[in-house]
């Protein structure tokens, strides 16, 4: 059944209404230049506003527009997003600056089809940018917009199913005010994130679209949006090592493609390998005369995959000038080299230098 235009047509003054009293004041709201409003927007997938705040004000003074991004040296570039995780996120952000650079001589295009052509950027971020920053009525439909129109409309029809997904943005995108778009798409986004919430009771008495909501009506707001069951997550066991020679700390290279690709990490293992299994490695690698001790356990959720982590500090006497390592210090692991939160968490609980 196709959505109700009329029941979603008389949503557009109450809910502007009540986004200009009660708007949270956010620092990429204070600026909607189209280079900021797109570095929110990534920043902000999957990832939740009080953490990405001092991510986006750093980023923003190191990057300050797209050339900057586009000539940003790789691994700084991976440094400043240390933490915030899904690191293909800013990769593709410096493939688009670079590409913004090369094909619109640095100047963030204003077109729909345009933005949607560069690496990284879908319909919901080519939606949000083209409607914040150009005020243009595109419609940038998330979790958070998604959970707003099942609600209102009591639609059963599960949100993972593009064609719906689709129906859902262009319905909106009707009812876009002409001379607001950019106010509309954030007054969406904002109800769905303090108001009409994912988790817990949502808030209706607070809702101005309450009256207008099918599912509060009838006291079935849980119910939506209805989701496909999500499969369960794999794990997978590792034997993590914090090797220290020298005073310096070992890294490697992860192979470029697959999860977390051409990231550096900490020296590891698959399974759950004991001293003398480590030992028979490190001999491999050309590293003798180690102490072994073990450290604490740690687990890391990845969204498909769980990791399950022993570790083990080893300080060892001798290795081969030729191995495969690159040895650093603490100050250059604090300032240098991103190393992603998985083995943060090992290195910050058994903290070796």
């Amino acid at each position: 059944m196709p959505l109700d235009l009329t029941q979603l047509s008389q949503i557009t003054e109450p809910l502007l209404a009540w986004y200009e009293k009660n708007a949270r004041v956010l620092p990429w709201r204070e600026n909607t230049d189209a280079y900021r409003v797109w570095v929110s927007e990534i920043m902000l997938q999957q990832t939740r506003v009080d953490t990405v705040i001092p991510y986006y004000e750093r980023f923003l003074r190191r990057f300050p527009d797209v050339a900057a991004l586009a000539a940003a040296p790789e691994q700084e570039l991976l440094k400043m997003w240390e933490g915030l995780g899904y690191y293909s996120r800013v990769r593709n952000m410096q493939k688009a600056a670079q590409q913004i650079c090369e094909k619109y001589n640095g100047i963030f295009p204003n077109e729909y089809e345009q933005l949607l052509s560069l690496p990284g950027i879908g319909a919901y971020t080519a939606g949000a940018v083209a409607s914040i920053a150009w005020n243009k009525p595109y419609a940038a439909v998330d979790g958070n917009v998604l959970r707003v129109v099942t609600r209102l409309t009591a639609d059963s029809r599960e949100i993972s199913d593009t064609k719906f997904k689709n129906e859902i943005t262009a319905a909106l995108q009707e009812i876009y005010p002409v001379d607001k778009c950019g106010i509309f798409t954030q007054s969406l986004m904002e109800l769905g994130a303090v108001v009409c919430m994912p988790n817990g009771t949502p808030r209706c008495t607070e809702c101005p679209l309450q009256s207008l909501c099918s599912a509060c009506a009838a006291g079935t707001q849980p119910a939506y949006p209805v989701k496909k069951k999500k499969a369960q997550r794999r794990i997978e066991e590792k034997t993590v090592l914090l090797m220290i020679h020298a005073g310096r700390l070992a890294l490697q290279k992860r192979a470029k493609n697959g999860l977390l690709g051409g990231m550096w990490e900490l020296p590891n293992l698959s399974g759950k390998a004991d001293i003398a299994q480590i030992q028979k490695w490190l001999e491999k690698c050309g590293i003798t005369d180690c102490r072994i001790q073990k450290g604490s356990p740690v687990c890391h959720i990845f969204t498909h995959i769980e990791w399950h982590m022993d570790s083990y500090l080893i300080e060892c006497g001798k290795a081969a000038p030729d191995s495969d390592f690159t040895w650093i210090t603490e100050q250059a692991l604090e300032k240098e080299y991103a190393l992603p939160t998985a083995f943060k968490k090992v290195y910050t609980q058994n903290r070796p230098l």
